[in-house]
């Protein structure tokens, strides 16, 4: 297909317009429109499943729509490919990396588009122009580095150098800030200001409405699958966003920072009430490069308490609760939960005894894409589920439409295969396999990442009950506004250490700054 030429004049660059996309019985979009003007950022938001990635795959060729119309700067292109999209400039960067972690950064960026030398791949031709589209763009990353070497913020660059390789004009992000540290985000809006400057389009899919408030142009909001309302950035606030995307009011205010907690005293077996329920002593982890991650780490929590750990990610937090969870071998230390000696035990047996864990990698470590709902919702348990040889179905599907309702996954449909959600629902799953058990301590990693403005409070408020019912929950989290709301003891971690430990009420993000930085360690 040839490029798509700029849009005429007044012509928006994207004209999404009653697009219907139906999965089986799951109807992901129906009179979904999108209206996108050239040289701006427009945020797409709306609930988990509310249909915005699907939308943006039936723009990207990835879906070919079962009704409505596409119109790239003014030209009809429903039902187009996906060769034919990149072909026309419309690249996507979707939340779930494809990268190959073997092949080097110039390998990834020109896979399939290889420059070529006689009949072998002109690879030294392919770093000198990544290395100078790296420049070009801001994106800044060694081209001869293997993608498995890289930070996650390395690799959200590589991302996005493919679809600029190809020479993508309107660029689809797809919750592009879920795994990036504050200066990382800072250093992404900076590159999708230079496109917008250089005429470029970005469609941003995003569940942060302070990053909404922060980048955006315009602003469509969807909501079961369909549009429901499109406003200017500029003069809209979070709460208005919220609203609209949600259908009533959602307290937006975390109670670190002036909102309301509820109930300000733990119940009575809170915080210094009793013996400590999850202890570790002088513990020391590899990473998986054999390096130390975590130096002799020694510290507790009480009944009653909220241990949050901030800090950049990639300081030994990751290792830090593989090792407690039973992921990772110790190289030394111990774990003990209550009266428990967890240090040599495999994980099937640290959760029997009471140990929950929400991993910070779904798709690596919570989820069996392929399997439904309701098997997921057992994962790890299915031993309580035994009857006669094999799994009792009557009460793994009575589990999972209680869990179903409780958690609301959606759609409400347990015999669904988890890859068929979207990626907040997916988390719902882990939150609620993790949550809706008899458990004595919760590791919970990036428990709110990738889910909405109305499950975040909702997880949020489970957090909260679970620590008022006496349970110690170990909080990491790359979101500093979420720990210091949520705590009631921060640790700032760099370096596989402790730097510091203070009461969450004594913490604000100024404060922990330069402890997360190393500049105050």
């Amino acid at each position: 297909m040839t490029p798509v030429r700029s849009a005429p004049a007044n012509a928006p660059a994207i004209r999404l317009t009653g697009v219907v996309k139906t999965f089986g019985a799951v109807v992901a979009n129906h009179d979904a429109s999108l209206d996108v003007r050239q040289g701006e950022i427009h945020a797409l938001v709306g609930e988990n499943g509310a249909g915005k990635s699907t939308l943006m795959r039936v723009l990207a060729g990835l879906y070919a729509p079962d009704g409505g119309t596409v119109e790239v700067n003014g030209r009809d292109v429903t039902g187009w490919k996906t060769s034919e999209a990149i072909a026309a400039g419309v690249g996507m960067v979707h939340q779930h990396f494809m990268l190959v972690p073997t092949l080097t950064v110039a390998e990834n960026v020109v896979l399939g588009t290889e420059p070529t030398m006689g009949m072998t791949i002109d690879l030294h031709r392919a770093v000198v122009e990544v290395e100078a589209l790296s420049r070009k763009c801001g994106l800044h990353v060694d081209a001869r580095a293997k993608v498995a070497d890289l930070s996650v913020g390395e690799a959200q660059r590589v991302e996005i150098l493919k679809a600029l390789y190809r020479g993508a004009r309107v660029l689809i992000l797809d919750e592009p800030t879920a795994v990036l540290s504050p200066p990382e985000v800072q250093e992404l809006w900076s590159v999708l200001r230079t496109l917008r400057a250089d005429g470029g389009t970005v469609v941003l899919i995003t569940h942060k409405l302070d990053e909404v408030i922060a980048v955006s142009d315009t602003i469509t909001v969807m909501r079961a699958g369909a549009t429901v309302s499109r406003f200017p950035t500029a003069g809209t606030t979070p709460r208005e966003i919220a609203r609209a995307m949600v259908g009533r009011d959602v307290n937006l205010h975390l109670d670190a920072m002036g909102a309301e907690r509820s109930g300000e005293a733990p119940a009575a077996a809170g915080v210094g009430g009793g013996a400590p329920v999850l202890r570790v002593q002088n513990l020391r982890v590899h990473s998986d490069r054999g390096t130390t991650a975590v130096h002799d780490l020694t510290f507790d929590i009480r009944p009653g308490e909220i241990v949050g750990i901030a800090g950049v990610e990639g300081n030994g937090q990751t290792e830090l609760l593989e090792a407690i969870a039973g992921l990772r071998r110790a190289q030394s230390g111990r774990v003990q939960l209550g009266t428990h000696d967890l240090t040599s035990l495999p994980v099937r047996e640290r959760a029997d005894r009471g140990l929950s864990h929400i991993p910070e990698d779904r798709h690596r470590r919570g989820l069996v894409l392929d399997y439904s709902i309701a098997d997921n919702l057992i994962l790890g348990r299915q031993h309580h589920f035994a009857a006669r040889g094999g799994l009792d179905r009557a009460r793994i599907a009575t589990n999972a439409a209680e869990q179903v309702r409780r958690f609301d996954i959606r759609p409400p449909m347990s015999e669904l295969p988890a890859r068929a959600l979207s990626g907040g629902n997916q988390q719902k799953i882990v939150i609620a396999r993790e949550m809706g058990r008899d458990f004595s301590v919760l590791l919970a990693a990036q428990p709110t990442r990738g889910v909405d403005v109305g499950a975040i409070e909702f997880i949020h408020a489970q957090l909260r009950a679970a620590r008022d019912a006496g349970k110690g929950i170990l909080l990491v989290s790359a979101d500093l506004p979420e720990v210091l709301a949520l705590s009631d003891r921060i640790a700032v971690m760099y370096g596989g250490r402790f730097v510091t430990v203070l009461p969450a009420a004594e913490c604000t993000a100024e404060l922990l700054g330069p402890y997360m930085t190393g500049a105050a360690a």
